[in-house]
């Protein structure tokens, strides 16, 4: 189930909020906790008991890990809890991806291996189970006594899915006691930002995905360079308003029910290197990585160059490689990880001094080049793709280019650019993250029951309804 569908539209949510809402306080949590399981589960029934199964091992090992006297022991439980989720990412994210490799490299196929169904969001609940059980055995806070609680910060259904990632200690508190949140106001500009966040997923990122979806698909003998373009471009604007519409979809759906989610997209085209894009980009996934990768391999502390750039350049493999088992997805982590390390050598130096408009040309058409190794099939499909970009080769396009996709496309490059500007900036400080007087409320609530209406009609309407992060 996604939050742009009917069922979760139409049913589910509603259904939900009636319930979480005449919920006495103390049993708020049990309710939300039942409604993110049977959400889970409506999606991926085979896997939800793996789900509960490795949270309810997991929280006894750290309940250990927290209680051994000596640091062997203390190392012992956070290594067999690593163990875990690890290898429970690896099995079923991983093991068809090496095992087709080895296969390749022997050149027949040697091993013999069932196609494993990747559970729905493991990705993104591993690294939660991880944060916790790493910052537990740092001691940046104490593990949770009550086990529904812990489930229910694993489990929880507005961010399970698709992130934001969130450290425990950033909603522990809101666990426990939501009651500061819990107020008139932040339901109802929660209901605006889920509703901001649904029109950008369906109205935007679906018009560009057919666009995307028609060229990526395409003979790569028919690929003309204006088609190659226009494909780069609509899945570059598909996958930012697929995401960060999800992103504030969930935010919002957080805010509707006393949680506090930290942001995770700050408009990332209108960076000006690769080094500000990856702060504004799915940052909490950018925060984890830093914690729980970088500083651990020393960080802007380690004092040899060399081993500096290696270890930048090695998050961002990983980072590839969590993204998809997949060497498009590999290249695109070092590809990405090349382009921070030429900037702390010296294009960083470069983009500065060629000021701010050039700087994020540069940048916007790096990222959306990468984009190509994103959405490619295989690595053959990314490079002849990338080639074409470059031919000049403007003959006959089977491509049609309609009215519908020219506005959405103008749309999607006017909202990816408008806090260039102060007054975009302010505009969106305040429909974002400013509450409203009576006028106000009253303004934007027709406004997103509006967007809501036309969102569900376009849903039901059309069929086509893709969410690219579902994969992972």
């Amino acid at each position: 189930m996604v939050f742009s569908s009917v069922i979760f539209l139409v049913y589910f949510l509603p259904a939900f909020l009636l319930l979480y809402f005449i919920t006495p306080a103390r049993f708020k949590n049990y309710t939300l906790l039942a409604s993110s399981i049977l959400f889970y589960a409506w999606g991926a029934p085979r896997f939800i008991f793996i789900i509960l199964a490795t949270t309810t091992i997991d929280f006894y090992f750290i309940q250990l890990l927290y209680k051994a006297i000596t640091e062997k022991k203390r190392k012992l439980f956070l290594v067999l809890s690593l163990c875990l989720n690890v290898g429970m990412l690896f099995y079923f994210k991983y093991c068809n991806f090496f095992i087709d490799n080895v296969n390749h490299v022997f050149g027949v196929k040697q091993i013999t291996w069932i196609k494993i169904v990747l559970p729905i969001g493991i990705s993104f609940y591993t690294f939660e189970s991880i944060t916790y059980m790493v910052d537990v055995y740092r001691r940046v806070h104490k593990p949770l006594n009550n086990f529904l609680q812990y489930q229910l910060y694993i489990i929880l259904f507005p961010k399970l899915i698709a992130g934001p990632i969130i450290r425990y200690h950033e909603i522990s508190d809101q666990i426990i006691d939501r009651s500061a949140n819990d107020t008139v106001d932040n339901k109802l500009t929660g209901f605006y930002r889920f509703t901001l966040g649904l029109a950008k997923k369906v109205l935007i990122a679906n018009v560009m995905a057919v666009k995307a979806d028609e060229v990526f698909t395409m003979p790569l003998t028919s690929l003309t360079t204006s088609a190659a373009w226009a494909g780069m471009l609509a899945y570059t604007f598909q996958i930012y308003f697929d995401f960060s519409g999800y992103s504030d979809m969930a935010i919002g759906l957080g805010k509707m029910i006393g949680f506090k989610f930290p942001e995770n997209f700050n408009n990332p085209y209108t960076s000006k290197s690769i080094t500000e894009f990856w702060r504004r980009w799915h940052m909490t996934l950018g925060n984890w990585m830093k914690n729980y990768l970088y500083i651990p391999l020393g960080g802007n502390k380690v004092k040899n160059k060399t081993r500096l750039y290696f270890n930048l350049w090695l998050v961002f493999l990983a980072s590839g490689f969590w993204h998809g088992a997949a060497w498009t997805f590999i290249i695109w982590g070092m590809y990405h990880g090349l382009f921070l390390v030429l900037e702390r050598v010296f294009l960083g130096k470069m983009l500065e001094k060629i000021g701010k408009l050039p700087a994020t040309l540069f940048t916007f058409i790096v990222v959306a080049i990468g984009w190509v190794l994103f959405r490619a099939d295989t690595m053959m499909h990314a490079l002849v793709f990338i080639k074409r970009l470059f031919t000049f080769n403007f003959g006959i396009s089977l491509l049609n280019m309609d009215n519908e996709f020219k506005f959405i496309f103008l749309l999607a490059v006017v909202f990816s650019f408008f806090t260039s500007f102060k007054l975009g900036e302010k505009i969106q400080e305040r429909i974002y993250f400013s509450y409203y007087n009576i006028l106000g409320n009253l303004t934007f609530t027709l406004i997103a029951c509006c967007l809501f209406t036309i969102c569900l009609a376009s849903i039901t309407s059309s069929g086509f309804n893709p969410f690219i992060y579902f994969r992972f």
